[in-house]
This record gives C-alpha cells, structure tokens and sequence, in this order.
C-alpha cells in the first residue's frame, strides 16, 4: 500500500480554490471571498489546520478587496517570509503551524501597528465569539 503525498492528503480536505491559494501560493479575486465583508466579532483561523491567526479586533476596510488587519492574534501562528514571485518584492503571510500562504504584509496598514495584512478570504475560516 502507498502513502499519499502531503500534497493529495490536502487537496482530499480542501476545494480546488482553498489548495490553489494555501498550498500553491495563489491568490483568490479581490472581492471575492466570503469574509471580506465579515464584521461579526470572532477569530479568523487557517483554513487548512485550524491556528487562530487573527482577530476581528484588529479587522479594518482597507478597500483592497481582501480582508485586512492591523496585527495577527497569535504571533507564534504567523511567520513571514521574503516573497519575489511575479517580479515583485513583498513580504508573504504564512501560517507557522501548516505553512498554508495566507496572503502578503504591508506597511501601509493604520497605528499603531502600520501593518497591513492583506489575507485571502479562502485561506480562513472564522469562528464567532
């Protein structure tokens, strides 16, 4: 009997969309995603192994088309790391518990924090409180 790959065992628990933007670095369209608008009060966790990453706390309308927050919840959760895919130079979000992309960093986000995170709806899964 054969192991599966990493990459079959995620693509069996997530749809086309969620593997294409957490396992395969995409990005969903701006406006798209389902949480965009969200603005209940809960926690916004990875999609794919369930870490709390962020908080509507911290959930702000940057008029990107994706949702925005000023800082994450957890930082043990959330790791950064220097992107230059697409000829351009960004800093990429991950989850640190499953290496699931999350979206990109920027700073360009309100005080105190100046951070803009700027997430794709697809790679979260909100929990109200």
């Amino acid at each position: 009997m054969t192991n599966k790959s990493n990459a079959d065992q995620w693509r069996e628990k997530l749809s086309e969309e969620e593997f294409y933007v957490t396992r395969q670095k995409g990005t969903e369209a701006p406006y798209s995603g389902e949480l965009y608008e969200c603005k209940e009060s809960g926690n916004y966790l990875c999609k794919c192994c369930g870490a709390v990453l962020f908080s509507s706390e911290h959930k702000f309308d940057s008029g990107t088309g994706w949702p925005s927050f000023s800082d994450v919840a957890k930082s043990d959760n959330v790791k950064t790391e220097f992107d230059s895919s697409h000829d351009m130079r960004r800093t990429e979000a991950l989850c640190a518990q499953c290496d699931a992309h999350l979206g990109h960093v920027f700073e360009d986000g309100p005080a105190p924090t100046n951070l803009r995170y700027c997430i794709n709806s697809v790679s979260l899964t909100f929990e109200k409180k």
